[in-house]
């Protein structure tokens, strides 16, 4: 059973500092820093690219060749002022789920959303998206905003599932500003989420 708690101190930029879930064993989803870029950036790697991230559902390695992120762009992310990257740590101290959230003016922008391989389907996403939620509402966001690989069917009925709407905006992969990895299809197109959020 999915258990969620809610811990209300502070951690800046009107985030809570401790979200804690109960699967199997406890996960503690707070605030990354710095110290964990190694760790963020083989679970980035390996939920997306490569033959081990086919053991997950998000798996982009049929279409897409290469690496998903690099130690230095996750350097450069976790330095800006507008953004906070969430770690889901389980109960050995392991970073096992992650997701990137920007503030833009009037909404949320989610990104590098990513689950270990093994562990998906077992509630941490869930309990990623919820924090975004909270992090969005308390930030004064009225939606928040993914892109995602249009012939992604299954994660796009994911999202649908959990409350996203496309927008009908889209673009195509090679125009992408610092993208990541070599398409080994053609035509590969992100199309535009969002979801509304009920802020007070």
């Amino acid at each position: 059973m999915f258990l969620y708690k809610f811990n209300a101190s502070s951690l800046g930029l009107g985030f809570a500092n401790s979200y804690f879930c109960s699967m199997i064993g406890q996960n503690k989803i707070e605030r990354a820093n710095v110290a964990d870029v190694e760790a963020l950036n083989s679970l980035v790697n390996s939920a997306y690219r490569g033959e081990g991230s086919k053991n997950g559902w998000t798996t982009e390695a049929e279409i897409l060749d290469g690496i998903r992120i690099d130690v230095a762009a996750l350097t450069k992310i976790l330095a800006k002022d507008d953004v906070v990257v969430l770690k889901c740590t389980n109960g050995e101290g392991n970073i096992v789920g992650t997701v990137c959230l920007e503030l833009k003016p009037g909404y949320l922008h989610l990104g590098m959303f990513a689950v270990s391989p093994d562990l998906q389907g077992g509630g941490i996403g869930k309990s990623l998206m919820k924090a975004a939620e909270e992090f969005g509402i308390a930030n004064s966001c009225d939606r928040i905003i993914i892109s995602v690989i249009s012939s992604r069917t299954e994660l796009i009925d994911w999202y649908k599932r959990h409350g996203y709407l496309a927008t009908g905006s889209d673009i195509a992969f090679e125009d992408i500003d610092g993208r990541f990895g070599d398409p080994k299809v053609d035509g590969i197109r992100l199309i535009e989420m969002e979801k509304q959020l009920e802020v007070s």
